[in-house]
């Protein structure tokens, strides 16, 4: 893949890439509805794929929260078309990488050392590169290790970037203003907490301590010592990443095996630690030669606070789901039942929720769950792009806490469905008062 020798840094640079990017998406509008007149029948499959092209093309070269915002959407399975779905996961682990010189600029910068006066071998040439940042591969004392660097002015973009990946996020998801500032302002705060790498190591080190006893789960070793505000030096870890592993046909015993290490790891987080890996896209996980889970990233955390945990998994994981006075309480505390909500919207988001959580939970209802079950995700994409045409859910629900905490479940089911594995879902439980 052809490297990139530079960034547009300032606000000025990148909001000129965006305005660049919106008159190549208004020109592919003009060129699909000529083609239209002569063609009435012509669907919008082309034109998707112009679109996804552009954005992504320019996304990838910003970088950043752009790019995550791509990454992300790239997870949504039911709000984007396929084009733009094929495109942006290609974000997950796939961007354009930044040239050499750019790199050891970086270096020089965080420790006033060029990278070969600090490892004893240092590979210019990236393995793979992501939204935030890119891995290098290094030596010292003859181990191997992952080196991560942050793409310069990424952490100073996020809050200007966000205003103007607006106007794509308003064509694309068709969300209300007030619900799209609610989902920006969160994801915002997840980002900035993203491009903090010290915050980043110290988290990695914490949460790979405290699932180390988990079974076929592995994580690498980190090096403060070697790492700073813009780069992170940890252990190198052999594996394929999810594609890579599929290629090799492994055995539905093996699917199940490393299904079973991913529910775990999200789940003893999820009720023991109360905090969550909440970036759960393939680009973020490896499959070892040893057929072990590894986990080499992370630095996006979902903290759960008591009035958001109790509500939620009282819903998907109890019988509170059968009382409806109970459930409406748990919705009015998630904020999915507006206090100034009429008898007729009550009941009309009573029953429209009530019917999301039951078939988003019955993975957590079933003691043994089939994630090779085309039925249960065919209903809940359908489900999911039914709301979201639907006039009442274009006003803001919900507590902002579900933007996060929905991306990791759905994002968790959607790699457990490539796997096609079937998981023991009692390992960890919901604690509950």
């Amino acid at each position: 893949m052809k490297e990139q020798s530079s960034i547009p840094v300032t606000k000025t640079q990148r909001s000129a890439k965006f305005v660049k990017t919106g008159f190549q998406i208004g020109g592919n509008y003009i060129k699909h509805y000529s083609k239209k007149l002569f063609n009435p029948q012509l669907t919008n499959d082309e034109l998707n794929e112009d679109n996804a092209t552009d954005i992504y093309k320019s996304l990838s070269e910003l970088k950043g929260s752009a790019l995550k915002i791509a990454q992300m959407l790239s997870m949504d399975k039911n709000i984007l078309p396929k084009s733009y779905i094929d495109k942006f996961t290609q974000s997950q682990y796939n961007a354009p990488p930044l040239s050499g010189p750019l790199i050891v600029r970086t270096f020089t910068k965080s420790f006033g050392k060029t990278p070969e006066k600090i490892y004893d071998k240092f590979n210019l040439r990236s393995t793979n590169a992501a939204s935030i940042g890119q891995v290098h591969t290094a030596e010292l004392k003859g181990k191997k290790l992952a080196v991560k660097i942050q793409y310069p002015g990424v952490g100073d973009s996020i809050s200007s970037d966000l205003k103007m990946v607006k106007p794509f996020a308003f064509r694309l998801l068709g969300m209300s203003e007030k619900e799209l500032n609610i989902y920006i302002k969160e994801v915002e705060e997840r980002l900035l907490e993203e491009t903090d790498y010290e915050l980043e190591v110290k988290r990695s080190i914490e949460f790979s301590e405290a699932c180390k006893n988990l079974n076929n789960v592995v994580f690498p070793t980190y090096y403060p010592e070697l790492s700073g505000k813009k780069i992170i030096s940890m252990d190198w870890i052999d594996g394929h990443h999810l594609k890579e592993f599929l290629k090799t046909k492994p055995s539905q015993e093996l699917r199940n095996k490393i299904g079973q290490a991913l529910w775990d790891f999200y789940n003893f987080q999820q009720h023991e630690l109360r905090a969550v890996h909440a970036d759960p896209h393939p680009g973020n996980f490896l499959i070892t030669p040893e057929e072990k889970l590894g986990v080499i990233d992370f630095g996006c955390i979902k903290e759960m606070p008591d009035d958001f945990y109790y509500p939620f998994f009282s819903l998907i994981s109890t019988d509170v789901i059968k009382d409806k006075a109970k459930t409406i309480e748990a919705f009015r505390k998630l904020e999915m039942i507006h206090k100034e909500d009429n008898a007729e919207q009550i009941e009309f988001y009573y029953h429209a929720y009530r019917e999301m959580i039951e078939l988003f939970a019955r993975p957590y209802t079933s003691e043994v769950f089939n994630f090779d079950n085309p039925d249960f995700f065919a209903r809940l994409y359908s489900y999911g792009e039914k709301i979201s045409k639907m006039a009442e859910f274009k006003q803001a629900r919900g507590v902002k806490h579900f933007i996060y905490v929905n991306r990791t479940n759905f994002g968790l089911y959607a790699i457990l469905q490539e796997l096609k594995a079937i998981v023991n879902t009692t390992t960890y439980k919901p604690h509950l008062k």
